[in-house]
């Protein structure tokens, strides 16, 4: 037996695999680490992941002309994960997204919320009730101690309800707005205290916004994530990292100073485990038991393809509405053409509230988008795909057993970051890509 208690197949030093650092997972966080790891001069790095592609969570599935895939598909020409992977820039897309949200009303309308749509279409009578209801949540409705209480602050009990902004909350999180961890909303709708602090609505009039250069956005590759992140593994291994995909991993377990990593089919030994993989799974490997297992969100991608009228122009579409259990529907055929003269996009759709059924999923999109004008024509699903812990959800008091079981996990050895490893929510590459950067910055090789 070793330290974790867990029984080993394999457990003389002399028979592991010997390798200076292993990364668990190999989604952008677990590439970015192994990059990291080779530049401070580790120079035999293995990346081990459970799946077998590279990319994580960004999943892609082909059916003909077709490709569809779950996981922002988006990116920035400015990103720092291009200064670890230059070779991703031409393999990108360059696209002009517009992003838009079906509301309350009906209406496909801006993204997030619409000043004329959702305050001044209400009409004279509900505009005033909307602008009472800011003051008076600013003026006696001061404490934010979770995600509702965060948004009513800024923008009124009322709007937060008209706008769909709480329905929305709820559908992205899983779990009732007043149950969303604090910090968590902070973080993730900062824009709300930005765009309407009173400061910054007069800053805004009074100087308006400067023309400058932006970035371009970006879309992965018409062959999906796995053409892509293909140039990235060819740049690892060409450094000196290699992967291990498919792997069934067994435990963690300390002898002497150097971790052993036991796989179904092999042990290996190192001096150093990053992990950026799911951190109950991280607890199992390691035998450790914080006490409770963190919740995550399981996401259904319904891939459609469609001929006749969408009902809108926009390539991102946000469910806000009271109803129907899709939170966003990508238009794929914006970015790459048609095929067969058909459009072809996935809805996500969040697990628990289609009872975890594909089926229901289909037919619960079904009926709303028709309820609501959309997709009036024929609309055909491909295929579909059911992503377990597509990320973390945000319980009250989530976030703060997370940082418990993270510091046992440190005291182990084993440093857990990312989205998965370090239970923190990253929209974005761009924000993997600079957590990685400094999580492991200040750590050389001795």
């Amino acid at each position: 037996m070793n330290d974790a208690g867990h029984q080993t197949i394999i457990d003389p030093v002399t028979e592991a695999e010997r390798f200076d650092a292993v990364v668990l997972g190999a989604g952008i966080s677990g590439l970015v680490s192994a990059s990291v790891l080779l530049r401070q001069g580790y120079a035999r790095v293995l990346i081990v992941d459970e799946y077998d592609h590279i990319g994580g969570n960004h999943i892609d599935w082909s059916s003909g002309g077709y490709t569809f895939d779950i996981g922002s598909l988006i990116f920035q020409d400015d990103s720092p994960l291009l200064e670890h992977f230059p070779e991703l820039l031409p393999l990108y897309v360059p696209i002009t997204p517009q992003w838009a949200r079906l509301n309350p009303q009906g209406m496909i309308t801006t993204y997030p919320i619409s000043v004329r749509d959702d305050i001044f279409g209400a009409g004279l009578l509900e505009s005033a009730r909307i602008f009472a209801s800011v003051i008076y949540a600013r003026l006696f409705q001061r404490k934010m101690r979770n995600a509702r209480e965060f948004a009513r602050y800024w923008i009124g009990g009322r709007l937060l309800h008209r706008s769909g902004l709480e329905s929305y909350m709820r559908r992205f999180y899983g779990v009732a707005t007043d149950g969303i961890d604090i910090e968590l909303a902070r973080k993730r709708m900062l824009w709300i205290s930005e765009h309407a602090s009173i400061q910054n609505l007069i800053s805004r009039v009074l100087k308006p916004k400067r023309q400058g250069p932006t970035n371009r956005q970006m879309a992965r590759p018409k062959e999906g994530f796995r053409f892509l992140y293909k140039a990235a593994s060819d740049r690892l291994e060409k450094d000196g990292a290699a992967f291990h995909l498919a792997a069934e991993m067994l435990s963690v377990y300390k002898v002497q100073d150097q971790f052993h990593l036991q796989l179904k089919d092999r042990l290996v030994a190192c001096d150093r485990i990053i992990s950026t993989i799911p951190i109950h799974r991280a607890e199992e490997l390691c035998g450790l038991d914080s006490g409770r297992k963190l919740d995550t969100i399981t996401l259904i991608g319904l891939y459609f393809s469609f001929s006749g009228d969408r009902g809108f122009r926009q390539s991102i579409i946000y469910n806000f509405s009271h109803e129907g259990a899709w939170k966003r529907l990508t238009m794929y055929s914006d970015f790459y053409g048609c095929a067969d003269d058909r459009e072809y996009f996935t809805a996500e759709v969040i697990g628990n509230h289609a009872g975890g059924s594909v089926q229901q999923a289909e037919d619960d999109f079904r009926e709303h988008v028709r309820a609501n004008g959309l997709f009036q024509g024929d609309l055909k699903l491909e295929g579909s795909y059911v992503l377990e812990e597509a990320y973390p959800i945000y319980s009250r008091g989530a976030a703060q057993h997370a940082a418990e079981a993270i510091r046992q996990l440190q005291a182990f050895g084993l440093e857990s970051l990312g989205r998965q490893g370090g239970f923190n929510y990253q929209p974005t590459a761009r924000a993997s890509t600079v957590e990685a950067e400094a999580a492991l910055r200040d750590k050389q090789i001795s």
